[in-house]
């Protein structure tokens, strides 16, 4: 992570499906995204990436691919790609590209030949095992969309491995075979000149088990026979020489920016993968701040919802600046195509809703690492008030309440509010561009209902509004370019027990900057730990008008309040 366009970029994520449609049919597409790279620029972002845009037949939401070597029918042609990406070149933004090799769809033509018989070249390019003795799946592993991760495949008598849904089984990364098909797949897209990949589940390729072959059964923590069973498909003992092996074969002769998703992952596996001598990867998606708003141990799993603890939050985003200061590089996130709206979950989505997403900004651009801004963010998008499940499109979400319904372990208000506080859908409802007919989105019916704020919480008027959301993002982004200080300094947690607080001390050389966050609706007081020195100090921003640094060392703040003062 030593190059300079790297340290100091700014990555602004693209859901293509939500972004902005083109030709009315309802669904976002390539020329859609083409249309507003100049809203992008001027956000000052460096770096586009898309979910996936190949060939899929949207089961998971093109998260399930059938060719990745051609485009989307719904997103456009190549020919629209490579428009894109001239264009986006054009104005000093790079496109770095969804590569999800952990599993293709059922539709992929080697999964179709690996059906034909247990003899087909493509057999041991994904991962099947008999029947138990009884005929039942190979374990009692679950899905993360719900049911048997195990789907029998009666023609051919055995059960395929999918993690996620019945229409994507994993693919079997021991087999050579398969790593260089995806080596050259992925040649294929850096030889057309695109900017890096971002690497979906990546440290699920090397499968613990696949060692010898066993297949223990995940932990009993609910009633019945499935179980959660990730913690037995991750981290397997070979990921990091099968990122190596990329890196040498693909990664390393390109000048491109990768990030892992890695799901169940701790700091020394991200110092491991991401170290800037020994690494493979430029940085990754760990989740640890991700679960905390979901109850430990209960059987219900992200589902299970609480209120994110704060002390929990601050712990967490310090033992990660601190694991790998010097070592490796921090992706920060507030949220993403999977998440929900992070001023529904972190803020105040109704009163406070302008100031609290300027302050979560404010919180996570001043942090070490890589800011990761997804579309609608930056406009202080909300989650949707989901009706009723009919109105949901995520097969996750769609799947679990059928079941938990079914099984009466949750009532239909239940289930459909957990849905409404974690459900992914929440980040996927059509940017809102101005106050029109589906909020600019699309001149037909939009593939999934827009947010009813958007009269209000639009593009159109943020831009127009000098003291919006958007324009406070742009200050923030700018200020990432100017200042080494927010990519090269050390962090200090400030009022480590403060019930509301979150602040923090960045320090580079004789550089200090003081940041502080209100994560309430009160009005705490924030006192400046007596051994910093400093004799006064300089407001950088904030996110309320008549905010001053007479008081940076004793000062009562605003519900929702946030400012970084240099220290002098």
């Amino acid at each position: 992570m030593s190059t300079t366009w790297k340290k100091r970029a700014v990555i602004y994520q693209i859901y293509p499906r939500s972004f902005l449609d083109s030709n009315g049919d309802g669904i976002g597409d390539l020329n859609g995204i083409r249309s507003k790279l100049d809203y992008l620029k001027e956000l000052g972002v460096d770096i586009l990436w898309l979910s996936p845009i190949y060939k899929s037949p949207n089961d998971d939401n093109g998260y399930d691919i059938a060719d990745y070597r051609a485009i989307m029918d719904e997103f456009g042609t190549m020919a629209d790609f490579d428009r894109l990406l001239a264009e986006a070149h054009a104005r000093g933004l790079r496109i770095v590209m969804d590569l999800v090799v952990n599993h293709t769809s059922d539709e992929h033509a080697w999964f179709q030949d690996a059906c034909r018989s247990k003899d087909s070249p493509y057999r041991d390019y994904y991962i099947w095992r008999r029947p138990g003795a009884d005929g039942a799946p190979p374990n009692n592993w679950e899905a993360a969309f719900s049911g048997s991760a195990w789907q029998f495949h009666a023609p051919t008598g055995e059960y395929y491995l999918h993690m996620f849904s019945k229409k994507q089984p994993d693919l079997n990364w021991e087999n050579p075979k398969v790593r260089a098909e995806v080596y050259d797949l992925m040649r294929f897209w850096l030889d057309k000149g695109i900017d890096g990949f971002r690497m979906d589940v990546i440290n699920m390729i090397s499968k613990p088990y696949a060692v010898d072959g066993s297949l223990p059964d995940a932990p009993v923590i609910r009633d019945g026979f499935l179980q959660p069973g990730f913690a037995l498909v991750t981290n397997g003992p070979r990921l990091l020489e099968f990122l190596g092996e990329m890196k040498r074969q693909v990664l390393s002769h390109y000048d491109i920016i990768t990030v892992g998703e890695t799901p169940a992952t701790d700091i020394a596996q991200g110092v491991a993968l991401t170290d800037s001598d020994t690494g493979v990867l430029d940085m990754i998606f760990h989740f640890e701040h991700m679960d905390l708003d979901t109850v430990p141990g209960q059987a219900d799993g992200k589902w299970a919802v609480r209120p994110v603890p704060l002390g929990e939050l601050k712990a967490v985003m310090t033992r990660w600046q601190h694991g790998l200061h010097g070592r490796g590089n921090n992706a920060l996130y507030l949220s993403n195509h999977d998440q929900p709206r992070p001023v529904s979950r972190f803020g105040d989505d109704s009163r406070w809703r302008e100031r609290s997403a300027k302050m979560l900004a404010t919180c996570l651009h001043g942090l070490e690492g890589t800011p990761y801004v997804y579309q609608g963010e930056e406009l202080g998008m909300t989650n949707t008030p989901f009706a009723s499940i009919d109105d949901c499109r995520d097969i996750e979400a769609i799947n679990w309440y059928a079941e938990v319904v079914a099984a009466g372990r949750h009532t239909p208000a239940e289930a459909l509010a957990a849905i409404r506080a974690k459900g992914r859908d929440n980040a996927r409802t059509p940017v809102q561009w101005t106050a029109a007919a589906s909020a600019g989105f699309t001149t037909g019916t939009p593939w999934i209902g827009v947010n009813p704020n958007f009269v209000t919480v639009n593009a159109e008027a943020a831009i127009a509004d000098p003291a919006s959301v958007f324009h406070y993002y742009r200050r923030l982004i700018a200020l990432r370019k100017q200042e080494a200080i927010l990519t090269e300094g050390d962090y200090r947690l400030l009022a480590e027990g403060h019930p509301d607080l979150y602040a923090y001390l960045r320090t580079l050389g004789s550089e200090r900057w003081l940041v502080v966050c209100n994560f309430s609706d009160g009005q705490p007081v924030f006192t400046l730990a007596d051994d910093i020195v400093a004799s006064g100090a300089e407001l950088i921003i904030a996110n309320t008008d008549d905010a001053t640094a007479d008081d940076f060392r004793l000062f009562t703040l605003r519900p929702y309040e946030a400012r970084i003062f240099r220290l002098v």
